[in-house]
């Protein structure tokens, strides 16, 4: 089970087809595998070792899946850097995992110098955009041109593969640690639960720093599929793609669907290849997937649920059962059921099974569990307790075996698809002098699905505006957990005990919903 199989498969099946496309680059399958050889031996002429962790701060594209293959064959991990951190967020996560190497492009070389100032693992920068190398860089051209290519170290099973980092319930991102099984099972069963063209052509739209862009670009490299990379979100582009290229499949978040579906242009373009659209992340409205489906007539449907410690899916929620029916409301309102290697059930606080309609904890068992949190022995042993991962969502299985969120348990947002844990936005507002003390929640939001809403107490005398306070943020925080509202109050709601009572905040938002989430 290791993930560069499909290309030595790819070799001999399909050489000359084209394997990644990204603007006017197109690479075959020999070609892709012969760079792929190069990088490997490039990074081990840098002293790259196996296990050692390379990390790339980039825009999707085609030298962004060069970055996965060439890591793993080498027996190198992954640290796919969210490239909408600030450069604090950033160097945290380098330093967490000892991150030596890092790769990085034309739009993020100008946070270089601050990334050095800042972290004491960065030792390495290669530029591996386009135009000139800048000056203090290693040219990722003249790398692979240089380099002798080596053979493929066949790294798999519980080899690690990736770490991934994801928001911290404590205030600081925490770096998920998957192995090659993890990723490489759960790529086969996702692709397996959600059929498609064989040999269609796939588009990559969602970032590779998520292990949705990632997980789904390993999966199309399984099913040797050619893969449309897509540098960042631009509706045109996507359409021109979608057309352009004959695409046949792709994943999106519901904010995505939404802003194509009712974008001016979205008429000029024909998509008759067009046969399955993944989503997931979030839950879908039913209006817009209404609105969707009428836009691509001739593609199935399907939604994935899951997260990154599950390598990410555990659940789909089938095309069948987004047909029209007497069930179709009420399954459109779940997660979907179990994939073939995920075993999930509903627990109470002491971890006792719940039966079928009663609501808990949704905790998931299978081979695609993460191996723990990088250098967290504390939170791993909390998230994975007798081999069942605890999701920190909240939900019940019906009688029909699929699986409904209606509230989260771990404190978190889920904005236009992104995690937002509310310590860390809490923590970046904590820094403002005329702060006492906050609360952020997430409330319904028609674009976002939620949107991230703090609750302030100022100190004593203090005067301070929302925009200033929203602006303070952006220097700490990436800009999706920037509070994109906010309350001043003299006080918040504290129990008998002292805590904090988030609910009473979040309930005037969300009452009359019959879940919590959106």
């Amino acid at each position: 089970m290791h993930l560069t199989q499909a290309l030595h498969k790819a070799l001999r099946e399909q050489p000359d087809r084209d394997a990644v496309i990204c603007g006017a680059e197109r690479l075959s399958f020999r070609r892709f595998t012969e760079r792929v050889a190069r990088l490997a031996g490039a990074l081990k002429q840098l002293g790259v070792a196996p296990g050692d962790r390379v990390g790339l701060l980039a825009l999707n594209s085609a030298r962004s899946v060069e970055f996965l293959y060439g890591c793993w064959w080498s027996g190198a991990v992954i640290n796919p850097v969210n490239v909408r951190w600030t450069p604090g967020e950033i160097a945290y996560s380098l330093d967490d995992c000892d991150t030596r190497v890092l790769l990085v492009d034309r739009s993020f070389a100008p946070m270089i110098a601050a990334l050095r100032q800042q972290s004491s693992s960065l030792a390495t920068v290669i530029y591996c955009g386009d135009g000139p190398t800048p000056e203090g860089l290693l040219s990722y051209e003249a790398l692979l041109e240089a380099a002798t290519p080596v053979e493929d170290g066949r790294f798999g099973g519980d080899h690690l593969a990736a770490v991934m980092y994801t928001g911290g319930t404590t205030g600081r991102p925490k770096g998920v640690m998957l192995s090659h099984a993890n990723l490489y099972l759960n790529g086969l069963c996702a692709a397996a639960a959600v059929p498609r063209p064989e040999r269609g052509v796939g588009m990559v739209v969602a970032p590779f720093f998520h292990v949705g862009g990632c997980g789904l670009s390993l999966q199309m490299m399984q099913r040797l599929v050619t893969q449309v990379v897509i540098p960042f979100f631009d509706e045109v582009a996507i359409f021109e793609a979608m057309q352009g290229e004959g695409v046949t499949e792709t994943f999106l978040v519901p904010s995505m669907i939404k802003r194509l579906v009712e974008h001016p242009r979205f008429g000029d373009f024909r998509f008759p290849r067009f046969a399955v659209m993944l989503y997931g992340a979030a839950p879908i409205d039913a209006t817009l997937l209404a609105q969707a489906m009428d836009a691509w007539p001739g593609a199935q449907f399907s939604q994935a649920y899951g997260m990154t410690e599950l390598a990410p899916t555990i659940c789909v929620l089938s095309a069948s059962d987004h047909l029209p029916g007497a069930q179709q409301a009420r399954r459109l309102r779940s997660a979907g059921r179990p994939v073939a290697i995920a075993e999930v059930r509903i627990v109470d606080a002491e971890d006792q099974e719940l039966p079928a309609g009663q609501v808990g904890e949704i905790v998931a068992r299978g081979p695609m569990v993460m191996r723990g949190y990088w250098n967290r022995p504390e939170e791993t042993a909390q998230a994975l307790r007798n081999g069942w991962m605890h999701t920190g969502d909240g939900g019940f299985i019906d009688e029909d075996g699929y699986v409904h969120v209606v509230d989260r348990i771990k404190d978190m947002i889920v904005s236009g698809g992104e995690n937002v844990y509310s310590a860390e936005v809490e923590n970046a507002i904590a820094l403002h002098p005329s702060v006492s003390m906050s609360a952020v929640i997430g409330v319904p939001d028609e674009r976002w699905g939620e949107r991230v809403h703090a609750v302030v107490v100022l100190r004593p005398g203090a005067a301070l505006e929302e925009t200033a306070l929203i602006t303070f943020c952006r220097d700490h925080i990436a800009g999706y957990k920037v509070p994109r509202s906010v309350e001043f109050r003299t006080e918040l709601p504290l129990s008998p005990a002292g805590k904090l009572q988030k609910f009473v905040l979040r309930e005037p938002f969300w009452a009359g919903r019959d879940r919590r989430v959106n």
